[in-house]
């Protein structure tokens, strides 16, 4: 062990490797050392690097990674340094970073503690993501009219992620709330050399799926990734992913990263999600909602309709209302009708005298032969159409009597037995749901009335009186709130905790202030005991009860 703790221990030289004598060094000691070493060495110094991982834990801490072609530098800004930032620290940026090298013996890393930095510059990915971002904007891939709209209710959804992250198991419990949904996972590598290859190939092999094959075709497609840093994002960058995601014909939501992380594929997309599981929740909605807003539509329906006949019940009365009255209309066909009778009855007068003639003349040439003959062509004929009705009655009466056999043959009294059973159990389901409702509402409303006999407990005045305090009250049992209002004689009733008595002003005090008399002079209120009553109690309804006395009723009042 070193003679002293506050100075960097020796380390042991060459011709004492290996003897008995070497000192030892704690782990602590040691890292205490490296710490107190790299602090003196490096106490001040600036640093340029573009910022990688960047994280912002509840403590208001910065955590950092400063990086260049071949290095990494962890780095670490306090809350209070970082309040004074000017810019928003983000991926891609390039910074100097002024501050002090120290180290973390907890992990034995070695870290720059920043006391100040200012942007240098964006660095190399962010421009060649800005490049990209201006190169596929002038081919109008980033446009707002080629963007699909999303099904509403889709019976296939296709997830292109990692089958063993949770981003996968966050949005298939999201889905489980969900209106009931089919979905395909496409298992891809969601970081490294081969991610944008994988995520390409799996866009088009959705959209190459058949509606009728073995694995149906999505109606939708979810392109999922957790958050991350930008190179882990990269590959959702790629020009391959998103000429891919460009050229999908099944509308297309990106769900990568976080909300405040953002990719080219989430620009191409048809639309956004801020996170995996938002993005769940966007492709299929939810099956409560959907009971609501059909509940709301049928009210809509409902008020409309009414809405409606009253509307046509108002111009239905407005109309009659403009018509004109009975006898009115009525007055010119009566008169038409008795011109018609009396034209009427001349030409029956006519055309009967003139048909009498006609007979006359004809009835010349009338003979039974001719009747006869007349009538035996009727016989004939009713003949033939009764042999042909009662031929068409056979007929008929036989197709009706093989399909009511048929009829006869299918009814079955099973079919009556299922609907019957069927009715008995959705009516114990009923009453089970009724009962449960009753037992629900009746604890609800024992709970609210709980609450509202310890707020009415908590708001009685028994419990200040119980601290001192009295309550006075005049003759006519009026609460006397200032001894201005009292004159010598009145008399006064004094309520404590355990009971009340009756007092008289007797009188006045000579001093300038206290209340004042109905003389002028001040009054000095002396309560003394006129009749005591027995000590009171009270019970939870609000009640004064007194112990009883003979010939006295026991309830003496009730509590003000």
């Amino acid at each position: 062990m070193s003679e002293n703790s506050n100075s960097a221990p020796s380390l042991p030289l060459d011709n004492e490797v290996g003897g008995g004598n070497a000192p030892e060094f704690t782990v602590s000691e040691l890292s205490g050392a490296i710490k107190r070493s790299l602090e003196t060495g490096f106490e001040h110094v600036r640093v340029r690097g573009e910022m990688g991982r960047i994280s912002r834990p509840a403590s208001g801490h910065l955590y950092l990674d400063l990086k260049d072609e071949r290095s990494v530098l962890a780095g670490v800004m306090w809350k209070g340094t970082t309040s004074r930032l000017r810019f928003k620290p983000e991926q891609g940026l390039e910074v100097i970073a002024t501050g002090r090298i120290t180290t973390f013996p907890g992990q034995s890393k070695y870290q720059l503690v920043i006391e100040s930095m200012e942007p240098a510059g964006l660095g190399a990915l962010m421009a060649l993501l800005e490049q990209r971002k201006k190169q596929f904007a002038a081919e109008g891939l980033f446009e707002e009219d080629r963007k699909k709209p999303l099904p509403f209710l889709p019976r296939v959804v296709g997830i292109v992620t990692s089958p063993t992250g949770a981003v996968i198991r966050d949005m298939l419990h999201g889905f489980d709330e969900r209106f009931p949904t089919r979905v395909i996972v496409w298992p891809v590598r969601v970081q490294g050399e081969s991610c944008a290859g994988e995520v390409a190939a799996a866009i088009r092999g959705f959209n190459a799926l058949s509606p009728d094959g073995a694995v149906p075709r999505p109606d939708v497609l979810i392109v999922a990734r957790g958050g991350g840093s930008l190179e882990d994002l990269w590959g959702f960058n790629e020009e391959i992913v998103v000429r891919a995601a460009a050229e999908s014909e099944l509308p297309l939501i990106a769900a990568v990263g976080h909300e405040t992380d953002w990719t080219l594929i989430d620009l191409v997309a048809d639309a956004r999600a801020p996170t995996p599981t938002k993005a769940a929740e966007w492709a299929v909605p939810k099956h409560s909602e959907l009971l609501d807003r059909l509940g709301q539509n049928a009210d809509r329906l409902r008020i409309s309709l009414r809405r409606k006949l009253e509307s046509v019940a108002d111009r239905l009365k407005a109309a009659a209302r403009g018509l004109p009255r009975r006898d009115a209309l009525l007055a010119e066909p009566r008169q038409r009708l008795d011109r018609c009778e009396h034209r009427l009855r001349a030409g029956l007068l006519a055309t009967t005298t003139k048909s009498s003639l006609r007979l006359t003349r004809v009835s010349t040439r009338l003979g039974p032969g001719l009747l006869s003959a007349r009538l035996s062509r009727c016989r004939e004929s009713l003949a033939g159409f009764d042999n042909r009705g009662r031929q068409a009655l056979m007929r008929t009466t036989s197709r009706r009597r093989v399909r009511l056999e048929g009829t006869l043959g299918r009814l079955r009294p099973s079919a009556l037995q299922g609907q019957l059973r069927q009715a008995r159990e959705r009516l114990a389901g009923l009453d089970q749901r009724g009962r449960q409702a009753y037992l629900t509402s009746h604890a609800a409303q024992r709970q609210r009335l709980q609450a509202l006999g310890k707020l009415l407990q908590s708001l009685s005045h028994h419990d200040v009186l119980a601290r001192g305090f009295a309550l006075v009250r005049d003759a006519g049992g009026a609460m006397v709130r200032s001894a201005e209002v009292l004159g010598p004689g009145t008399g006064l009733e004094i309520e404590f905790s355990d009971g009340r008595i009756n007092a008289k002003v007797t009188g006045s005090s000579g001093g300038a202030a206290g209340p004042v008399s109905a003389a002028g002079r001040p009054a000095k209120v002396e309560a003394k005991t006129a009749q005591a009553t027995r000590p009171a109690s009270f019970t939870s309804d609000g009640e004064v009860r007194r112990p009883t006395r003979k010939g006295r009723d026991p309830d003496q009042g009730t509590l003000l």
